[in-house]
């Protein structure tokens, strides 16, 4: 029985011998010029503000009101703003209608640094006569507060006591539109997922890992600058740590920087079980995926995978399965939570779960599904319903004894789904790993010394 150690990485993953339920080989998927990019996201956008007033009757609110200065904007403007606008622009106000009248429009934006613009929305106001007005005010919902408390006290002051007495505030209103995902978005995400995947696949191969000379940093490193190479981004560094039956890092209160920066110097060994966290993003999305994959000796095949790891990633997988068939439509993620948990342990199932949103931004709006350190429920966050027409990450680990190993590992999985309205269910964006992805040395390596190779 050889002894493995656990090899986290902060990157993505995909598959290498077989990886994923469909079994295909992810390919790169090359981004369009910057000008149809910009097309595309411009396209989305006017989608989803098209989608604004219906909100608006939702939540029973008569008109929203945001209202940023330049290098100090509201979280939502990144989601409604135009492809080629980098920030707010002097005072960049905006203004949506539930229900406009007398011809008026539904959506009114002003890019102004005079009482011009207060005089423009008094007037529309009391043409208007809306009996409440949202603004993004929430004390802890970073989505529903990009209010600034100077532009909060500007805007009372400058529309009088009139109309700051029919402000409300109304949180779900700003999350929902972040949150939701026009269809025409998916395609690109489908294809951002697949690269992930790709680059996953390549980083975790012999192509690129040499056991005993690569280390999880050079690996961290090659993954950052192959997401350069493709004119992608990312919205995390991608990060690499060795682990021994330590634990895993995001289970620890603190992680110690000391602590990390040694497993991140120690090389990849034959039999280490790897794990990656990665995202890119692009065309204002971002995708988030967690995978494992196996380094083996010399000669073997993936018949020669410990029996016992092969267990952990099925349960795993079943865990995937529990937190899926739990998300309802409705249900706050703390119910949703409570049902898995209860769920995986009448199963036998040990380990956690930590859902999110994702799409607009990699930690997005919408939700939670339990967090690492919250397991009982998440206060607030926990407490809102889920939504259709969004991107999750179903992010968790379950606990597996590994006899080979004789000791019990964590095996995480991260993968995004979205809510697919034709079958009223949540579906992988591209798949999820079922099968180890394997970095191969051929029998007569075992002949060389590690430095050698």
């Amino acid at each position: 029985m050889r002894a493995s150690t656990v090899l986290v990485a902060a990157c993505c993953l995909g598959e290498i011998a077989a990886v994923g339920v469909s079994k295909k080989t992810p390919q790169v998927q090359l981004l369009p010029p910057l000008q149809e990019q910009a097309d595309l996201i411009n396209s989305w956008t006017e989608d989803r503000k098209a989608l604004i007033p219906g909100l608006l009757r939702k939540y029973g609110v008569d008109a929203w009101l945001m209202s940023q200065r330049e290098y100090a904007e509201d979280t939502v403007f990144w989601a409604l703003k135009n492809a080629v606008q980098f920030s707010a622009r002097r005072r960049t106000t905006h203004l949506f209608l539930a229900s406009p009248k007398n011809g008026a429009k539904s959506a009114y934006s002003w890019i102004d640094n005079t009482a011009g613009v207060w005089a423009d929305l008094r007037a529309l106001l009391a043409e208007q006569q809306p009996q409440s007005i949202a603004l993004n005010t929430h004390p802890e919902i970073a989505f529903a507060s990009g209010l600034h408390a100077g532009e909060l006290d500007t805007i009372a002051a400058a529309l009088g006591d009139e109309w700051a007495e029919r402000f409300v505030l109304e949180p779900m209103l700003p999350v929902e539109v972040v949150a939701t995902m026009v269809p025409g978005r998916l395609s690109w995400y489908r294809r951002m997922q697949e690269t992930a995947w790709a680059i996953i696949e390549e980083a975790f191969s012999e192509k690129t890992i040499v056991p005993g000379k690569s280390t999880p940093l050079d690996i961290e490193w090659w993954m950052r600058e192959k997401i350069q190479s493709l004119n992608y981004t990312t919205w995390f560094q991608p990060g690499v740590v060795v682990m021994t039956e330590d634990g895993f890092p995001a289970n620890e209160p603190v992680a110690s920087r000391g602590g990390l920066r040694a497993a991140a110097d120690r090389p990849i060994q034959y039999g280490d079980l790897i794990h990656t966290d990665f995202g890119v993003t692009a065309l204002g999305l971002n995708t988030d995926t967690q995978h494992l994959g196996y380094v083996l000796y010399p000669g073997e095949t993936e018949a020669d995978i410990p029996k016992g790891m092969i267990e952990g990633l099925a349960k795993v997988n079943r865990l995937q399965d529990i937190v899926k068939e739990n998300m309802k439509i409705g249900m706050t993620g703390n119910e949703i939570l409570k049902a898995s948990l209860d769920q995986m342990h009448a199963e036998g199932i040990e380990g956690k779960i930590y859902c999110h949103p994702t799409g607009e931004w990699g930690h997005s709006a919408g939700t939670v599904i339990g967090m690492t350190n919250l397991q009982d429920s998440v206060p607030v966050l926990g407490d809102m319903p889920l939504l259709k027409d969004t991107y999750y990450s179903i992010e968790l680990y379950a606990e597996h004894f590994v006899p080979e190993s004789n000791r019990t590992l964590k095996f995480a999985q991260e993968e995004d789904v979205y809510w697919d309205a034709r079958t009223e269910s949540w579906e992988w964006v591209y798949g999820r790993q079922e099968e180890f992805l394997l970095v191969r040395t051929p029998a007569e390596a075992s002949m060389q010394s590690p430095g050698e190779l």
